[in-house]
This record gives structure tokens, C-alpha cells and sequence, in this order.
């Protein structure tokens, strides 16, 4: 009885020890807290949103959203974690290239981001709705200009 005792408590000190060390913080990808200094690297357009990485509308219409609020998406962590896997440094980093149209949350968080600029929102605004979630509610099917 005595071994059960000291084994629980020491797994509970461990666990109240190892506490101090957690940082929920370090779960957010990466982002930009400014808009940037300097002109951003452009968002695929026009005759680049053909092919096999564009065979949904809306993958399209997440690409026009994307270029209409560049500074935005530079300001937003992405929650594919696409900054670990390929090195972005935001949102915007994946509509530089096609992983935005492969990616189902690369695109709802745009859509969100463009539909929140819209009612008026702050990047940092946006920035905090992206982190508690509310992206994924984000119907792509249904998205438009």
C-alpha cells in the first residue's frame, strides 16, 4: 500500500512539475504581429488559378480573397502548420504558391479573414477568431466575393 502511495504522489508531482513548462502559446504558428515593411511576394492570379490545383470554384474565389487582403493574411498564424512543414511565416505564405488550393484549412481561414475585413475587423481582431476556431465553421462551397 505504502509503494501505490509514493508512486501516485510522485506522478503527481511530476505532473504539477512538468506544468511550469507547458506553453499553450507555442502551439500558434507562426505570423507577423505588423503588416509588413515591404511589398509581399504576389498571390497566384489570373491564368495561374487553372490546372489540377484549381478543379473547385472555390479554391478560385479563396486565391481572389487572398489578393484582396494581402497585408491581412501576412498578419495570421495558419493552423495546417504549414510554417513547421514548409517554412511560412503566415497565411499569406500559402497562397504564394498552390498549397493554399490543397488545403482545406488554408482556405477557410482566408475566407474567414476576408469575410471578418469585411464587417470592418482588425488583423489582431481576425488573429484571435482564427486561433479560438471560429475558421472552421468556414462553408467553402458557399463562399463568394
Amino acid at each position: 500500500m505504502k509503494r501505490i502511495l509514493g508512486c501516485l504522489a510522485l506522478g503527481l508531482i511530476t505532473i504539477a512539475a512538468s506544468a511550469q513548462w507547458s506553453n499553450p502559446a507555442a502551439d500558434i504558428p507562426a505570423y507577423n504581429a505588423k503588416p509588413p515593411a515591404k511589398p509581399l511576394p504576389p498571390v497566384l492570379s489570373g491564368s495561374q488559378l487553372t490546372g489540377l490545383y484549381f478543379s473547385h470554384p472555390y479554391q478560385v474565389t479563396a486565391y481572389k480573397m487572398a489578393a484582396k487582403i494581402p497585408a491581412v493574411l501576412h498578419q495570421q498564424p495558419c493552423y495546417c502548420h504549414c510554417d513547421r512543414a514548409l517554412g511560412h511565416n503566415s497565411l499569406h505564405s500559402c497562397f504564394e504558391g498552390t498549397h493554399g488550393a490543397a488545403c482545406s484549412t488554408c482556405m477557410k481561414e482566408t475566407v474567414y479573414a476576408y469575410q471578418e475585413t469585411k464587417k470592418g475587423r482588425t488583423p489582431s481582431q481576425i488573429r484571435a477568431g482564427i486561433e479560438r476556431g471560429e475558421w472552421q465553421d468556414v462553408d467553402l462551397e458557399n463562399a463568394s466575393l
